[in-house]
């Protein structure tokens, strides 16, 4: 079978959900399919990182470069290779071509955007409720990232449950544990960050509970046996302001670290240097940050709500993310407690094990062939 892919994201994405679950699943399919030809939609003309075999063929595309990666995407490409059996977009199929020449596949990560539109970018948000409908339509089938996000997608857009399909995704293989004391030194030295530390990573938006984590942080960071910072990484997104407000109003401006952007690979160290992660986020199609710091053996801290449950499965501990003083007290309880401490340090990492990219491509696959053969 001859399988098409909207490959963009991969190149011009990467480092985000989106992006790194593109890449992965292009890469991995690389790995484990040998029978069927591939047809990526790609950028330029570096396919080194893909490492391509010899039926993986790429189509360059001129590169629509804009300021927004979804008006980028939305600029659909052109199928005129008739012998496409089926075609896959990844990124919540933003981008599907109007002319339908072949099944269409589409990976929906999350109905955000209906459900939380006040938590989305003004762009994402006009063009994912202008062109849903019409993608819906189109679609053949939809791959989702978790059993949540499946209910969550059948509720709102009234589709049959038995067209969508769910492909669990995982840590990549950078996130390892490492030795703790060595990546606090490779911190010190890259980025002059001497203190121990509690690490957010993942995104800016209202609805990760930023605010939450800050309020919550507040409460107990005079109460820690070993005192520890808060870390919040990632480049500076919406309500990036409100957040620093807020640390200036309760008076932490001191125990409180904005990193800024950190590089994709520098993103292990932070996991394993950090003390605890906490991901106290209020809805998630699935959410990678916990499982990342979980397979780097750091103990996870977060919600009880939407896909987190299915994914950490008991192996962090959940709390409500709407009780501020229960998600205090979780991450007091857990950092001066060192049993409970190594208790999720290890189950949390056996936990992560269970989820590779491997699995996401080949169930990925099972869902292209066999909607390339309706």
């Amino acid at each position: 079978m001859k399988i098409g892919i909207d490959a963009r994201a991969a190149r011009w994405y990467r480092g985000t959900g989106i992006g790194t679950y593109t890449y992965q699943l292009i890469y991995n399919l690389n790995l484990i399919d040998s029978e069927n030809s591939y047809l990526l939609f790609w950028p330029e003309e570096n396919f080194s990182d893909i490492h391509p075999g010899g039926n993986f063929n790429f189509k360059l595309i001129d590169e629509e470069r804009k300021d927004n990666f979804w008006d980028e995407v939305d600029i659909p490409n052109i199928l005129t290779d008739t012998e496409i059996e089926v075609y896959h977009v990844p990124q919540n199929g933003i981008g599907l071509p109007d002319k339908k020449t072949c099944p269409y596949v589409i990976t929906l990560h999350d109905v955000i955007p209906y459900k939380l539109p006040e938590t989305v970018g003004p762009s994402y948000l006009k063009i994912f409720l202008e062109k849903m409908p019409d993608i819906i339509k189109k679609a053949d089938a939809i791959i989702t990232v978790s059993e949540y996000s499946k209910k969550d997608i059948a509720e709102t857009l009234n589709i049959p449950t038995n067209n969508i399909f769910v492909t669990h995704l995982a840590a990549e293989n950078i996130y390892y544990p490492m030795d703790r004391e060595k990546a606090k030194q490779l911190l010190t030295r890259k980025y002059g960050i001497n203190d121990d530390f509690i690490l957010y990573i993942g995104g800016f938006s209202p609805r990760k509970n930023i605010k939450g984590l800050i309020e919550a942080y507040y409460k107990i960071y005079k109460k820690l046996i070993k005192p520890r910072k808060l870390l919040i990484g990632g480049k500076p997104g919406k309500s990036y302001d409100d957040y620093k407000e807020l640390v200036n109003k309760l008076g932490i401006e001191d125990h409180v670290i904005f990193s800024g952007y950190i590089p994709v690979n520098d993103l292990p160290l932070f996991y394993n240097g950090a003390d605890l992660f906490v991901y106290p986020s209020f809805y998630e199609g699935f959410g990678l940050p916990p499982l990342e710091a979980m397979a780097c053996a750091t103990p996870v801290v977060t919600s009880n709500v939407t896909s987190i449950p299915e994914i950490v499965d008991g192996c962090a501990m959940s709390v409500n993310p709407y009780d501020f003083d229960e998600l205090a007290e979780a991450m007091h309880i857990i950092l001066d407690d060192s049993k409970l401490w190594e208790h999720y340090a290890v189950s949390g990492f056996r936990k992560s094990r269970e989820y590779t990219w491997k699995q996401t491509a080949k169930n990925t696959l099972d869902t292209l062939i066999q909607v390339g053969k309706r």
